[in-house]
């Protein structure tokens, strides 16, 4: 599975004018109907077979809509002009934002899946499970739906059959200005914060949802009877799956109680069978309960394979660390979601990350190639997008927006006018995508890179003169008869490598030795002739920030 996250609001909008805190009509937005058949054709070449479409649901907005009864949300509990697409304020509806004829959104989201589905990829979209906007109000609830909060008892703090935890006739005061907006009484914020007083630092446009824990009564759960959010979210989840979506990306997964999980997961599937859940989980201690408890079917693996692979791009730890991280996760790693970008993350390119996308090359082929594992990348990540823009709300971090109406440079050049091709896109970029799509389909294509074991080479280099394991990573993957040896050189400087592959790689793999073999390297084409055998190095030259992924046969 290569998942590319697809952020809807940036995807396709050429409106170069890129003011910042400008408005929808200002700055532009991508839509549903932007999606089209060539841009979904773009994306499966580079070797996509799922597509993450972010920020799908309908979340709170600093733009109205009067002629469809919708309400900008008020300015003091938004961020950004557009709006956080985790501050959800109406889980029946998707965003009006992404519609060209708004009274008509939910038809042209249906069509974009429909697209989807017709080019031979899947379609996951955000589940936030954790946290409402401050303004929750579905006015696209099915008939004899309750809202949320709509049957509260808000005089009391906690109740396992509220949705939200009050502060009983205490008004939200947050430790900012805030002018216009009362909510008596206030709720408990998002992030946890347990307080009529968040900061500017908390998620205060949201508050978050009671899944039957007394965090204030000393974090009991009181799961029977079951509690009413659960019922809730659990109608919202089979909601969007009846509309063909076929998966959910869970946010903040973590911070919901894993009884829900396991409680909720088996119905969904039970009725959508093909339902995928992912949940973004960053307690490493709590990966196995969420996969064998909670039921997922994936979780992120940010904490491990993704800092250790940031850090060694960064120069703070050598490419050895990488053996550690596998581990860490050796009993689940099929389980595992690896990235090096998502909307929460530092570009690569950007100068708080790596200041060069090329630096990250040999840590995708790590991230894609290591395992059986399946592998996302973020829309702009493959042509370098750097992320340096100071767009408004979210400031110069080096992310691109999830706050502000913007478009993104990268993007509006490959979409050229709605071509999606490589015509205005500089060379280094074009080389950037082509590494991108070779690796990927090398993933999609290759048995040995999709379905086999793995065996990591570290151990027998460390004391090999002539491999740095400081700078250098290799492994082996095997499927039948066909063996993929994957080089991966984070050093900025050549690397004439001498690699010691030894007996036990070949007793473990089943192993045939080779005195001349011709080897091709897949991300080039070349080939070359070698000797593959335990008592013999494997001699290769490997480019800076490069990698090579050589098949062999051993029959």
């Amino acid at each position: 599975m290569v998942i590319y996250q697809l952020f809807m609001r940036l995807f396709g909008n050429e409106c170069s004018t890129n003011r910042p805190n400008g408005t929808l009509e200002e700055n532009g937005c991508g839509k549903f109907n932007f999606i089209t058949d060539k841009a979904l054709q773009s994306i499966k070449k580079l070797g996509v077979t799922h597509i993450w479409y972010t920020g799908v649901i309908n979340h709170a907005s600093q733009t109205a809509y009067p002629t469809c009864g919708i309400t900008a949300s008020h300015g003091s509990i938004v961020k950004g002009k557009a709006g956080s697409p985790y501050a959800i304020r109406d889980y029946y509806d998707v965003d009006p934002d992404l519609a060209e004829n708004v009274a008509e959104r939910f038809q042209e989201f249906e069509q974009m899946i429909e697209r989807t589905h017709k080019a031979g990829l899947k379609a996951f979209i955000d589940f936030v499970p954790n946290h409402v906007a401050r303004e929750y109000c579905s006015l696209a609830k099915p008939a004899g739906t309750a809202d949320l909060g709509e049957t509260d008892r808000n005089d009391w703090h906690f109740s396992p059959q509220n949705n939200f935890y009050y502060f009983p006739h205490t008004p939200f005061a947050p430790q900012f200005s805030l002018e216009g907006y009362e909510e008596i009484p206030a709720k408990a914020t998002g992030n946890d914060c347990f307080s009529p007083s968040p900061s500017v630092n908390d998620w205060y446009e949201t508050v978050k949802l009671n899944y039957g824990i007394d965090y204030l009564g000393g974090g009991c759960g009181h799961f029977n009877p079951i509690p009413d959010t659960w019922f809730k979210m659990r109608d919202i989840l089979l909601f969007w799956a009846g509309k063909n979506v076929d998966g959910f990306r869970c946010d903040m997964a973590e911070m919901v109680p894993v009884e829900f999980w396991q409680w909720v997961v088996p119905q969904v599937k039970k009725e959508f069978p093909h339902i995928i859940f992912i949940a973004e989980v960053y307690n490493p201690s709590r990966y196995r309960d969420y996969i064998f408890r909670g039921k997922f079917d994936y979780l992120y693996d940010k904490v491990g394979l993704y800092d250790t692979l940031r850090n060694i791009v960064c120069g703070f730890e050598p490419a050895s660390a990488i053996t550690q991280q596998w581990q860490n996760v050796s009993d689940i790693r099929n389980h595992m979601l690896n990235f090096l970008e998502n909307h929460d993350e530092q570009r690569i390119a950007s100068d708080f990350f790596a200041g060069d996308a090329e630096k990250a090359k040999p840590a995708f082929l790590v991230s894609t190639l290591l395992t059986n594992s399946p592998v996302m990348v973020y829309n702009g990540q493959e042509l370098g997008e750097r992320g340096m823009e100071a767009e408004g709300f979210s400031g110069l971090d080096g992310r691109t927006t999830i706050f502000d109406y913007w478009s993104v440079d990268t993007l509006r050049r490959w979409c050229n006018g709605g071509n999606f091709d490589v015509k205005k896109l500089n060379q280094k970029e074009r080389k950037l995508r082509n590494f991108y799509q070779n690796v990927l389909n090398i993933k999609l294509k290759e048995k040995a890179a999709a379905e086999s074991c793995m065996y990591d080479l570290t151990w027998m280099n460390f004391d090999n003169p002539h491999y740095d394991t400081s700078k250098c990573f290799s492994w082996l993957r095997k499927a039948d008869n066909e063996v993929l040896l994957i080089i991966a050189n984070f050093g900025h400087e050549a690397a004439s490598i001498r690699l010691n592959i030894g007996k036990h790689a070949f007793d473990f793999l089943q192993l045939h030795e080779n005195k001349l073999q011709t080897v091709t390297d897949l991300l080039t084409g070349e080939t070359s002739v070698h000797t593959f055998t335990p008592t013999t190095t494997f001699d290769i030259m490997i480019n800076g920030y490069g990698g090579a992924v050589l098949k062999l046969k051993t029959d």
